[in-house]
């Protein structure tokens, strides 16, 4: 019996076409147990994250706002923007290859969305208004005190959280530090802050308490993306429909070859946090979060039927049984990502504290000193890469050249530029060219941060 595809989302609509309001069940198996730890750990990096500091700067610090970004120490400035892009870039192509091989886990197992939903926001709607049946039960209930209660009580700890994800997402982007300082200051120097802040709180309560799965089933595009990047070597969330169908009730201990092996009790539809049913095929709203799994396996245990009736395969694993084999189009992806790694790493190993740009004035010529030497008079920006001051100086690399500067600088500051102007002194016997290349070095501490070459002109012999 084949499978069936779906290219809507039917499981989150009734036959009114109004949204159906979901209450999946909870199944503790073992790839449950497997997805809360490492839920549990990406919970403590998030939240703790913008509050470690590495090389003197946050872990991870995406201030858009000041062009300022930090991954892991590594401070990327506006004159790095290129290894932002590539990263980006690197980034998006290893989401390519993960779902090419693996579908959509991340979203199951490591988005945001599913990791706040299903192990802080549900957790906490199971402690106030109890499982799936209760739940369920509550909703359809009049307002009564008890109901009521339970509700208020709900939403105000939805309403608190939110407040603190909006804050610790405040955190990746103004900086740790900066937050901290605005939370101790009086209320009234932050009037426009606070709204702000109030505004994603209340955006991720109406997203958790209300929208939900929306978010992954109709708002994200990632579901819709999946679709041209999976293929029928892709290990997805699948059910093995040679294996189970047709479906009917069995007793334990009883052998039916009329029948497959699924028994049809629907559980893992039950607990799946889209709703939707797995044994109609791939389809865009499953996130891979594995709940189909655990339940299937429980059940296959007590009808002694061997596990993984839903399971990761392929649909080229279910049709021909033979083991997962890694086609040609993913190891394309993984050259491609190896290369652009290699680059970026590369690019960063190559990265300099201090960035110099050195340019003739623009308008002039050289001048013909009393002394017999040729200058050409420059203009040079530096700018600080690290987060501490840096002391440096510009020197040339040629023998007999010299550097007289118009105001000498000594120290650069962190995380800043200083525009600079000077003169490049030759004798004029060493120049025996109108244009020539010279070449400049900026030191610090004795220790060379970078080369540069830039023209220098003079009278030709």
């Amino acid at each position: 019996m084949g499978t069936t595809f779906r290219d809507e989302a039917k499981a989150i609509t009734g036959n009114d076409k109004k949204r159906k309001w979901l209450y999946p069940k909870l199944i503790k198996g073992e790839l449950y147990k497997l997805r809360n730890i490492f839920g549990a750990f990406l919970l403590i990096f998030l939240f703790a994250a913008p509050f470690i500091k590495l090389n003197g700067e946050q872990l991870i610090l995406l201030n858009v706002l000041e062009r300022k970004f930090a991954f892991f120490g590594i401070l990327i400035t506006p004159q790095d923007f290129y290894l932002f892009v590539l990263g980006s870039l690197i980034f998006i192509i290893f989401i390519v290859l993960f779902t090419a091989v693996f579908g959509r886990v991340f979203c199951g197992w490591a988005c945001p969305q599913t990791i706040f939903m299903e192990m802080v926001f549900r957790r906490i709607e199971r402690w106030i208004e109890g499982d799936a049946v209760q739940r369920k039960k509550l909703d359809a209930s009049p307002l009564t005190f008890e109901k009521g209660l339970k509700k208020t009580v709900k939403h105000s700890l939805f309403l608190f959280i939110s407040f603190f994800i909006s804050n610790i997402f405040l955190a990746y982007i103004i900086g740790s530090d900066q937050l901290i300082q605005i939370i101790r200051d009086p209320l009234s120097s932050h009037i426009g802050g606070f709204v702000a802040i109030c505004a994603f709180t209340l955006v991720f309560y109406v997203v958790f308490s209300h929208v939900r799965e929306l978010v992954c089933t109709v708002v994200c595009p990632y579901g819709r993306l999946q679709g041209v990047l999976l293929d029928k070597n892709s290990m997805i969330v699948a059910y093995d429909f040679i294996r189970g169908e047709p479906r009917g009730k069995r007793k334990r201990g009883v052998e039916d070859t009329n029948k497959g092996d699924c028994v049809d009790c629907g559980l893992c539809v039950d607990v799946c946090p889209t709703g939707i049913d797995i044994r109609k095929g791939t389809q865009m709203e499953c996130i891979n979060c594995t709940l189909c799994i655990d339940a299937c396996d429980m059940v296959m245990e007590k009808i002694n039927r061997p596990k993984r009736l839903i399971g990761f395969m392929s649909d080229e694993q279910m049709e021909s049984r033979k083991p997962f084999v890694i086609g040609k189009r993913i190891y394309s992806y993984m050259a491609i990502l190896l290369v652009m790694s290699t680059v970026l790493g590369y690019l960063i190993v190559k990265r300099t504290d201090i960035e110099t740009t050195i340019l003739r004035a623009s308008g002039t010529l050289y001048q013909l000193r009393d002394d017999g030497q040729i200058s050409n008079l420059y203009n040079a920006e530096f700018f600080n890469k690290t987060n501490r001051p840096v002391k440096f100086e510009l020197v040339p690399a040629e023998k007999g050249v010299s550097i007289q500067y118009v105001i000498k600088p000594t120290v650069l500051e962190k995380n800043s530029s200083m525009k600079i102007t000077f003169f490049v002194m030759r004798p004029r016997k060493s120049v025996n060219a109108y244009k020539s290349d010279i070449k400049l070095q900026v030191l610090s501490e004795g220790e060379v941060l970078e080369n540069i070459e830039t023209t220098f002109i003079g009278p030709a012999n």
